[in-house]
């Protein structure tokens, strides 16, 4: 153990310089250097500079590993089990749920050993953490989680550099660490790292098919086994049990339903609709005005390569809802990407005397490039419809930065909050939970880490950022209103540690005091209003 430790204290930090990289290439020091949303750079030929910066200091580190794990949370649940459920980390689970992930995972066990598939389709052990003290049988003490932490995130971050230079033998060897010490049934941290190991992981994978330019061969992209219904059963289950998604619908509806008072037809276009969650409660807000309802509303989703049918049918419940609350709903699906071309007067069959609405939940930052140049287009193609108010909910998080390291650091304390917040609200061996955070977070972690180009399109940013992009796209914040109603919103969810701020004119809402999810709204500037 001593041995190790010595390991982790100085060749991690003197040899690769570790520290050196995430420094260098942290949010902070990039916004300093200036904006690194307008640097038009190709990031696979961007590799770090090593120079002689100074390791973390343990204090930093301590910092950053109190950031990824909540210690009360720990110790709280670690007091309640019994004390056959202390004697080791795999027996707190079910076994059919330990089968069910490792399947499409191909991470197995052979009882509490965690095993690797070899290139040649053979399954070996993986290399042990025991030596640091990760994985033992033993109660561990909330000192010894806190250093199991440190050392968990201190090979997170080095193997993150070795994958960032390439070093596709080093970074092996320490995955080969680091698969013991995580697992999607431990703690939050032990979780989350799981999914940025399985994001190196597959990083690695993908440098073995690189071109001498530095792009991807087409098919290295490895095909995602999480079907749509998963993806949906998982959102539905993250709307009930958290108020991540909750919170942005309701935004987006006061915001729009404050802009349509007295407008008696209405015509919202939802941008990359995928679900109906959000339209039920905006159809009881209208159907409850005190000047009436209104006598139209069309929702028009741009579905993508979904099946139309599949929306049309859901919302064919709501559609009678409107008619017996003394309105008119019309729903039409246009099963096209969002583009230019769909983003017209004729393609969105847009009728005279309807205010229009354009709403965006979770989805403007799939056309933010490196280049931003489909962004502004996107932008700039909705400013021509002129409607009345645009709605954007998006992740608040830095993970569109020019260069991997940071991308990866930023990624890990967001997720990190994330996860920590799903800890303490549902428990540790929910199904829910392991459904949330297998087929939709960790899917968003590994297309942050692992993917570049075309291909990586999880590329949030912050509340800034989309703020500058707006108004240079000639639309200005129009603040919202509803604070009050947030606040009575997250504490239905019976959770402390959910916050609410606001912030020139967005609202954001935060896990510790750590924005997750940001909401505004937009209308056209009137002096660029035609």
């Amino acid at each position: 153990m001593e041995g190790m430790n010595s390991l982790l204290s100085f060749t991690m930090y003197e040899d690769l310089n570790q520290d050196s990289a995430i420094r260098q290439f942290c949010a902070a020091r990039v916004q300093e250097q200036g904006e690194w949303g307008e640097i038009l750079l190709d990031e696979m030929d961007l590799w770090p500079h090593f120079d002689n910066t100074p390791p973390l200091a343990t204090s930093e580190v301590e910092e950053i590993v109190d950031s990824f794990f909540n210690v009360d949370c720990y110790e709280k649940d670690n007091a309640n089990k019994s004390p056959d459920d202390k004697n080791g980390l795999y027996n707190q689970y079910p076994e059919e749920g330990l089968q069910d992930f490792s399947k499409i995972d191909g991470f197995y066990y052979d009882g509490d050993v965690p095993m690797m598939m070899t290139q040649e389709g053979e399954l070996e052990e993986c290399g042990s953490c025991d030596d640091l003290g990760i994985c033992s049988n033993m109660e561990p003490s909330i000192k010894d989680v806190v250093d199991q932490g440190l050392h968990l995130v201190q090979f997170l971050l080095a193997c993150a550099e070795a994958v960032g230079c390439r070093d596709i033998q080093l970074a092996d060897t320490m995955l080969s660490q680091i698969w013991s010490c995580v697992s999607p049934w431990g703690d939050s941290l032990q979780r989350v790292s799981y999914c940025f190991a399985m994001g190196l992981k597959n990083r690695l994978c993908l440098f073995q098919n690189v071109n001498a330019d530095g792009s991807f061969f087409n098919g290295a992209i490895d095909v995602s086994l999480i079907t749509r219904e998963e993806k949906n059963e998982a959102f539905d289950l993250l709307h009930q049990t958290t108020p991540y998604i909750a919170f942005g619908y309701m935004a987006a509806n006061d915001a729009i339903s404050q802009a349509a008072m007295g407008k008696d037809a209405l015509h919202i276009i939802d941008l990359g609709m995928e679900h109906n969650l959000q339209w039920p409660s905006l159809v009881r807000t209208l159907a409850s005005r005190t000047e009436g309802p209104p006598k139209l509303v069309r929702i028009t989703g741009i579905i993508g390569d979904q099946d139309p049918l599949e929306l049309e049918t859901s919302m064919k419940g709501l559609v009678e809802e409107a008619g017996s609350s003394g309105f008119h709903l019309e729903f039409h699906a246009v099963a096209e990407p969002v583009t230019t071309l769909v983003l017209s007067s004729e393609k969105l069959e847009l009728r005279e005397g309807e205010a229009l609405f354009v709403n965006s939940i979770l989805y403007l930052h799939k056309h933010v490039k490196e280049s931003r140049g489909s962004l502004k287009t996107i932008l700039q193609s909705i400013k021509k419809l002129n409607p009345v108010l645009l709605t954007v909910v998006e992740q608040d998080a830095n993970h569109n930065g020019p260069f991997f390291l940071g991308r990866f650091l930023e990624s890990l304390h967001y997720y990190s909050a994330i996860f920590d917040s799903l800890e303490a609200s549902v428990p540790r061996t929910s199904p829910e939970r392991l459904k949330i955070e297998k087929f939709h977070f960790a899917e968003q972690i590994c297309n942050v880490i692992a993917f570049e180009g075309s291909k990586r399109i999880e590329r949030h940013e912050r509340a800034d950022q989309w703020r500058r992009q707006l108004a240079r796209a000639g639309f200005q914040v129009v603040g919202m209103k509803c604070m009050s109603q947030a606040r009575s919103m997250i504490s239905a969810y019976g959770c402390d540690g959910y916050t609410i701020a606001s912030e020139k004119g967005c609202l954001l809402l935060g896990w510790k005091g750590r924005p997750i999810m940001l909401a505004s709204a937009w209308q056209v500037h009137s002096s660029t209003s035609s």
